[in-house]
């Protein structure tokens, strides 16, 4: 039976890159490593601070099967149901912006570590960083999406992390109380990102967004890159750069034949210290 003690104080930072925010902890000795029920607490919007997830700075030589450069900063990415995620474009972004700003960092580029591989972060002008997000897989699977009784196919979208993308003729009328759902099932068996996208004119695109382990956000990264790329499949005239909006913002994804860049704001809003239940068995 899991029980409350004494109380644990991190030091925190907020931030958020097109209103996809982040909690972030500061763990570069990897002595914290918070586990699911810590993240739950953290992005928690009533009890705890509030987020779409949780970005661990720790140097990659305390990361589990980490096989690269140990002295790399890691991205230690964890969805707001304690979930661990590959991945994260607006997170990545984020997490240069915190490294650079605490001095854990310098140079406009900057390579990250993540469970997708290595990212290079850049420093474009003002709040905008881009990312290089690495090639982006599209396939044709057979995949249906299904939300609130009404089904589209969807095009299946590798971006070191799994997307279903399905094109629709109106946004504003989708219906998130439900989570959607996907068949076959055995299509994305860890569960999926799923993009719902609508054509706004040659090179741009309008998406909202229901994430794994969190549900609708205003923003999904590596779901920009894959509903670009799915459009640009869709499309076949050859566009490669393209505008995405998402209710969080704007941000642009160039595509190339061997990866692909997200460019966007990211900026961190806050620092803290907060206050964490102590659990244990």
């Amino acid at each position: 039976m899991r029980k409350t003690g004494r109380m644990r104080n991190w030091p925190f930072a907020k931030g958020h890159g097109t209103h996809n925010d982040f909690v972030i902890i500061n763990d570069r000795h990897g002595m914290y490593d918070p586990d699911s029920a810590d993240v739950r607490f953290l992005c928690d919007r009533h009890g705890g601070i509030g987020g779409d997830g949780v970005l661990r700075v720790v140097r990659a030589r305390y990361v589990k099967d980490w096989d690269g450069d140990p002295d790399l900063w890691f991205m230690d990415y964890r969805n707001a149901d304690g979930s661990i995620a590959e991945m994260c474009g607006n997170g990545v972004r984020v997490f240069a912006r915190y490294l650079v700003e605490e001095g854990l960092a310098m140079g406009e580029s900057l390579p990250i570590a993540t469970r997708a591989g290595l990212r290079t972060a850049r420093f474009v002008h003002q709040d905008q960083v881009a990312v290089e997000m690495g090639p982006v897989v599209v396939r044709d699977a057979g995949v249906k999406v299904e939300l609130a009784g009404e089904r589209w196919p969807a095009l299946s979208v590798d971006v070191g992390n799994p997307h279903a993308v399905v094109e629709v003729s109106d946004l504003s009328t989708l219906d998130f109380y439900f989570a959607p759902t996907w068949f076959p099932s055995e299509a994305f068996p860890e569960g999926v990102n799923v993009e719902f996208v609508r054509s706004v004119g040659p090179g741009h695109i309008a998406m909202r967004v229901f994430e794994r382990g969190v549900g609708e956000t205003q923003s999904c990264g590596t779901g920009t890159v894959a509903a670009a790329a799915a459009a640009a499949q869709r499309d076949g005239t050859g566009i490669t750069h393209w505008r995405v909006d998402v209710p969080g913002g704007t941000v642009r994804v160039d595509l190339r034949p061997d990866g692909s860049t997200l460019t966007g704001p990211a900026v961190i809003v806050a620092r803290g210290e907060v206050f964490l239940p102590n659990q244990f068995d």
